[in-house]
Parts: structure tokens; sequence; C-alpha cells
């Protein structure tokens, strides 16, 4: 049985709103937003002839908070005081140090761990998937994602007592 090849037209309209959706409770920032959405599209066009028509949302899921996460980890390594906008942002947040400290933790958490890892916790954490869904979307058993899962939150008590000089 041959599967039908991807309209861009149509996943745009169908799925363009949920894939929005999911760059803005990423991001917040709406016109950041706008521009992942508009890249989540632009990779399914790049890649359309090796994907087929099968479980497009769950396609455009995955797409669009690895684009998301992407963008995340590339904001905080080239911000400098040039991007002075965006450091007023922060300056005015009321939990500065509280968000530096759990950046810094963050980073820490995932440096060795795979990509995926960190596409897993936001599933778990984030989106409060269950460990099955999770395991349908990034195709590792249930029992992979549990240990994936216990091995971050091993290295986060190990991360934590070494911060605290525990």
């Amino acid at each position: 049985m041959t599967e039908s090849k991807i309209d861009i037209t149509t996943y745009y309209t169908k799925y363009g709103p949920m894939v929005l959706r999911r760059c803005r409770q990423l991001l917040v920032d709406e016109q950041k937003a706008l521009d992942a959405m508009q890249d989540v599209f632009l990779i399914l066009l790049e890649k359309q002839d090796r994907l087929t028509n099968s479980h497009p949302s769950s396609l455009l899921y995955r797409i669009a908070t690895n684009v998301c996460l992407n963008l995340i980890q590339k904001n905080r390594k080239f911000m400098n005081v040039e991007n002075m906008e965006e450091l007023q942002q922060i300056a005015k947040h009321e939990n500065y140090n509280e968000n530096i400290f759990v950046r810094d933790f963050l980073n820490r958490i995932f440096h060795n761990e795979y990509p995926s890892t960190r596409e897993i916790a936001v599933m778990r954490f984030i989106d409060k998937m269950t460990y099955e869904q999770i395991s349908t979307e990034v195709k590792l058993s249930v029992s992979g994602v549990r240990k994936r899962l216990r091995k971050l939150q091993e290295n986060a008590q190990f991360t934590r007592g070494e911060h605290y000089g525990e």
C-alpha cells in the first residue's frame, strides 16, 4: 500500500493553528512563535519528498517542539549586550536571579543527555503526556522513556547537591 505525499497547503490550513499553539506555549513570545511556525512548515516543505502522509499531527508537533527548543537554546547562546530590549525585559522581571539559576541548572542537567531527552522531559513535565504517549512520539519503549526520565532525575539531584555544596 502506497501512502500519499504531503500537501503543504492542506497541512498549513488544517494543522497551522495546532503548530502555532505549540510554538506559543514553548516560546511565550507571539512574534517568535509566528516565526517558528513558519520554520516548521519550511522544514516540512524541504523534506516533503522523504515524508509520507501518515500521522501528520504527531509529525508537526515534534517538528514544532524541536524548532522551538532549538530557538530557545540558540537565544541563550547568542544573548549579548547589544540585545538591550531583551535584557531590559529580563531586568524588569522580579525573579531575575532565580531565572539565571534555573537556566544554569537546566543546562547542567541536559549537558550530557541525548537531544531527545529534553524533548521527552518537555512532553512529560510541560505537556503532561503519559509515558505511553511519549513512547509513541519518540519511538522508544515505555521502559526506555522511564529510564531516560529516571536518569535525568538522578542527574538533577546530583547537580542540585553540587550547587548547594552537599
